[in-house]
């Protein structure tokens, strides 16, 4: 597996002329790169023939023409998935089993796995052309903006990513690939990885001993953790800028971040993406999320997979990435709530932009009642974390983490009578919360949600 930078600048010159070209160009170059994706993937995946038997020429094909896959029918017949014939499931597993191995291609691609936080994981598979592409795409789309970001942060200090450290997870293994291919991409920038996993008190330490944090990347839950940590006084670092990612940045928790990180000269990115497609958005210098659109299709859709208007929540969205011919997902069910704006975009980017809701996958759901794990307030001033775990139906296990000499009774008590109260708020009386013995826990890919919703069958994965 090769890195081609004259490529990634193909990419990268491509973007800028389809952007140039507003709407129609952008309209032409997705249509063009449709077609030639299910022409490549009815001819050289076994799935997608069988799937595709009967429908027009791959020359006349709309994307409405084409069927909605899911990732569990997808995983069952991986073997017949890909467009390389060398790749098994098993051999692909084989690979991930061994964490020495994370950003180690395999049979001339790399091998990632999604955390499976709504159900079984997936194995994702990218060539060196989806790595080029996601560079080149990305410069596509700097702005000045950006490209005085980038040589700031540079100048101030080491960039560190906080995520998962025991699996091959995206966020650890794209850079160490990255790295892998063309360590000159790197060049510049001191990046340090650190397993969320850790003790909170160890991962403070960890950060508090590094000289210059100029930019952290995480997720939202452990920035939330970050922040708790700084109002504190434990932890001492001065960062510029921080970047989240794979969960949803809510307002609360940026307006708390900029308060308790007064030195965040550049703020909070938010960029939107996932393991099946890295490079999916880019986020303005007006905060805005942009949709790569030349590259990435997305279906904001209702529950029977039809669009919704601009402006309106979707149920679930699906995704069509368009730079993966190895591993092709085509109208693919994401599982994610999105919304897309109605209004241009101040920046002037032709690009759609979208809003992120969150998951369907971490709604609670109490009887006839849906209620979003937003809506409880697990915070104590006597506890490093808080988890509500739904055990079935209508009952709740809360793990907590206390400070150091905190009581039990009581801060259970309070976290308890307050989970309570947001049920009973919401029209649900007949539901039990009991305290748990066990510690909240993170997901295997480092993520932590203080809201664990019962895990269904049938459930969008």
């Amino acid at each position: 597996m090769r890195f081609s930078l004259p490529r990634a600048l193909g990419y990268a010159v491509g973007g800028l002329w389809t952007g140039w070209g507003g709407r129609r160009r952008i309209d032409a170059k997705q249509q063009r790169n449709l077609r030639r994706l299910v022409e490549k993937a009815r001819r050289e995946s076994p799935l997608y023939h069988r799937l595709y038997a009967g429908l027009p020429p791959s020359s006349e094909i709309e994307l409405s023409d084409l069927p909605v896959t899911r990732k569990p029918e997808l995983m069952a017949e991986f073997d017949d998935w890909l467009t390389i014939r060398s790749l098994s499931l098993d051999k692909a597993r084989e690979h991930l089993r061994d964490i020495g191995k994370v950003g180690v291609p395999i049979d001339d691609v790399a091998v990632f796995q999604t955390s499976g936080t709504s159900g079984e994981p997936a194995v994702i598979v990218l060539s060196e052309s989806f790595v080029e592409y996601a560079y080149g795409i990305m410069l596509a789309r700097f702005e000045r903006y950006h490209r005085k970001l980038v040589r700031d942060i540079r100048k101030l200090g080491d960039r560190v990513t906080i995520t998962g450290g025991h699996g091959h997870f995206a966020g650890n293994g794209f850079n160490k690939l990255v790295q892998r291919l063309n360590p000159r991409l790197a060049k510049g920038f001191g990046v340090t990885f650190i397993e969320a996993e850790q003790p909170i008190g160890q991962l403070v330490d960890r950060l508090n001993a590094i000289e210059k944090i100029a930019w952290i990347v995480t997720y939202p839950s452990m920035l939330d953790i970050l922040v708790r940590e700084k109002e504190s006084g434990r932890l001492r670092i001065a960062p510029a800028l921080f970047t989240t990612g794979g969960e949803t940045l809510t307002d609360d928790l940026r307006e708390r971040v900029g308060r308790a990180f007064p030195s965040l000269k550049y703020g909070i990115a938010d960029p939107y993406g996932c393991t099946e497609c890295l490079a999916l958005s880019f986020e303005c210098s007006h905060g805005r999320k942009h949709l790569n659109e030349d590259w990435v299709i997305f279906e904001a859709v209702d529950d029977a997979m039809k669009p919704v208007p601009d402006g309106t929540l979707s149920a679930t969205v699906l995704l069509t990435v368009l730079a993966n011919e190895v591993q092709p997902f085509i109208r693919y069910d994401l599982g994610d709530c999105i919304r897309f704006d109605e209004d241009p975009c101040p920046c002037g980017s032709p690009f759609r932009c979208f809003q992120v809701e969150g998951r369907q996958a971490t709604l609670v759901r109490v009887g006839a009642v849906t209620l979003s794990p937003l809506v409880f307030a697990l915070e104590h001033d006597q506890a490093q974390r808080i988890q509500l775990v739904q055990t079935s139906e209508f009952d709740f296990e809360l793990r907590i983490q206390l400070a150091e000499g905190a009581a039990v009774g009581p801060v259970f008590q309070e976290v308890i009578e307050s989970v309570k109260r947001v049920f009973r708020d919401n029209g649900v009386d007949d539901v039990t919360v009991q305290a748990g013995d066990a510690l909240p826990g993170f997901t295997a890919s480092g993520k932590f949600h203080e809201v664990l919703p019962l895990r269904r069958t049938g459930s969008i994965t």
